[in-house]
């Protein structure tokens, strides 16, 4: 059963109303973690402007951020999430094997070295691996300072939607 406490329109404070018409206006709607985050509207605010950032202007293309959060949501087991993105991932070009080799923690038959660059990258953070100076360099070369901060706030932008969905019990659609 779902733990999600909805606000009615009614029932929204002027800040809330505020970020709902925001949220809605951007979105088209409320998604689901933004149904938690709006009773901190400040937090429902930034988190939109980064969610949106991440998913349609980023430097990282749709496929790279589409891994990454099937990676997030395996590791922290957030089952709504990981069932969305799966579905994502294959709409947006990743095969079976790629998404097989994700959700089971290991190493995906990727071509693209840029994709590679982004998997080592989420994987090590994931992991809580320190990165060795060369390693760095080498991620560095491949992504560029803008692409590795994107992937350190993609990760963690994800991990808060994971456990949103979670600590929630938010259940899978059908």
């Amino acid at each position: 059963m779902s733990r999600i406490l909805d606000v009615t329109p009614d029932q929204l404070t002027a800040e809330q109303k505020k970020v709902f018409e925001q949220l809605v206006a951007g979105r088209g709607r409320i998604l689901g973690p933004y149904r938690v985050w709006i009773h901190s509207p400040t937090i429902a605010s930034g988190m939109e402007q980064i969610g949106t950032f991440l998913n349609k202007r980023a430097t990282l293309s749709t496929r790279e951020v589409e891994m990454v959060i099937i990676m997030i949501a395996r590791h922290w087991q957030g089952d709504y999430v990981q069932a969305a993105h799966v579905k994502l991932g294959k709409e947006v070009g990743l095969s079976q094997a790629v998404i097989d080799a994700l959700l089971a923690g290991g190493e995906p038959p990727l071509t693209d070295p840029h994709e590679t660059a982004v998997h080592r990258f989420a994987a090590a953070m994931i992991a809580a691996r320190k990165l060795p100076d060369a390693e760095f360099a080498e991620l560095e070369k491949a992504l560029g300072r803008p692409g590795i901060a994107e992937v350190l706030v993609l990760i963690g932008y994800y991990t808060s939607v994971a456990m949103a969905m979670k600590v929630h019990e938010v259940p899978i659609p059908s």
